[in-house]
């Protein structure tokens, strides 16, 4: 049960670090949710919105963090 407890407590952490990288990069100047491939899509009544582009950068992005963290932390 610790375990549960610890892995929810990092990954909250983490959560919290990546949305303040998303943040700060937003008063920079940084096109998160803005970048070409995102689905916009207006109607008349309704939004949809899908930011695909920034979601496979961000996932790119994270993905070779933890590796790097992961190999670190095997040393």
């Amino acid at each position: 049960m610790e375990n549960i407890g610890r892995f929810l407590m990092i990954g909250g952490v983490i959560l919290f670090v990546v949305g303040g990288l998303v943040f700060l990069g937003a008063k920079f100047g940084i096109p998160f949710g803005h970048l070409p491939g995102d689905i916009r899509i207006e109607g008349k009544n309704t939004t949809f919105y899908f930011p695909l582009a920034s979601s496979i950068l961000i996932s790119i992005v994270l993905t070779i963090l933890v590796n790097i963290i992961i190999r670190l932390i095997k040393k």
